[in-house]
Order: C-alpha cells, then sequence, then structure tokens
C-alpha cells in the first residue's frame, strides 16, 4: 500500500524547539529542521542566523493525512508559539526567529487563516495575532546536526529550551 504524504511547513522561533512537539504524533512521518521563505540559496545557519537572508528558521513535517489531519497539526502548532511577537520568539530575536505557518494548497491556507481568527477573537491574548500566513517557498533542510536535535544533545536542547521562556510562557498563555 503507498501512502500520499503530505507536508506541512512552520517557523516558531528556534526550529530545535519545534520538532519534538510533532514528532511524536502517530501519522508524522518526519520533521525536519531547516530553512524557507527567503532569496537565498542553500543557506547556511552561519548565514541565516545574521537575519539577512529573509529565511525564516522552520520545520518541515511530513505525515499521512489518513493518520492526522492538517487542522489537527496547525493546532499543535499554535501551542508552541507566542503569536503576538513580531521581533522573534523568546530569547531567539530577528526576522529569522519569526513565526509564521507556510501553506502548500489552497485548502491550508483556508484553514490557517481560520485558526488564526480564531486564536485572536478568542480573546487570549491582548495583542493582535502576527504570526503571518503565506504560501509554501523551497524549504532547505539545516545541517544534519540540527536534525533531531532534542535527541542527539539531549542535556543541551534542555538547557536552552529552559533558559529561552518558551515553557513559561506556553504554561501561563496555553496550558489554562
Amino acid at each position: 500500500m503507498t501512502t500520499n504524504f503530505a507536508k506541512a511547513t512552520f517557523a516558531g522561533g528556534c526550529f530545535w524547539c519545534m520538532v519534538k512537539p510533532f514528532d511524536q504524533w502517530d501519522g508524522v512521518e518526519s520533521v525536519i529542521s531547516g530553512y524557507t521563505g527567503g532569496h537565498v540559496e542553500n543557506p547556511t545557519y552561519e548565514q541565516v542566523k545574521t537575519g539577512t537572508t529573509g529565511h525564516y528558521e522552520a520545520v518541515e513535517i511530513t505525515y499521512d493525512p489518513t493518520k492526522i489531519t492538517y487542522k489537527q497539526i496547525v493546532d499543535l502548532y499554535w501551542p508552541q508559539i507566542d503569536p503576538t511577537d513580531a521581533g522573534g520568539q523568546f530569547q531567539d530575536r530577528g526576522n529569522q526567529y519569526r513565526t509564521a505557518i507556510f501553506y502548500h494548497d489552497d485548502v491550508q491556507a483556508e484553514l490557517a487563516q481560520f485558526s488564526k481568527k480564531a486564536i485572536d477573537e478568542s480573546g487570549k491574548f491582548k495583542q493582535p495575532i502576527v504570526t503571518e500566513i503565506l504560501p509554501a517557498a523551497v524549504f532547505y533542510p539545516a545541517e544534519d546536526y540540527h536534525q533531531d536535535f532534542y535527541k542527539k544533545e539531549k542535556e543541551a536542547y534542555e538547557e536552552d529550551r529552559a533558559k529561552s521562556g518558551r515553557d513559561k510562557f506556553i504554561e501561563e498563555h496555553w496550558d489554562k
């Protein structure tokens, strides 16, 4: 039996912190850290972290839509971020750390817009939701040492995540 996998692409600040939340779900085939949305072909981490390439740090999720829906994946995305921060995410500042949903077709675009509107109207946040919803662009996988960082460098990952303030924000704003 051949599976017709689909893609979902999200920017949520540091891509190290965006892999684990999706990686653990049945139906998710892979979560790749990388770069998208910019003007430099085949960028390196060193280039992207300067903020001059136009790229976002992002994750590309390959999933089986018969096991997990795009809506479910979008619903997993929002509680990983501060959707009101236009300057980056938590300790990571700059355009390369902004949030965005990159849609791969019209259905994804519609679901992303609908979910953003629902969060904006929920009253959960006092500031406007600034997460962009953009057409998917070429996705460049990051260097190997960035892939599955939370598994390969567990201690460094947990230390960085703890310092970032992400978990405290999630607990205060999403876990209520």
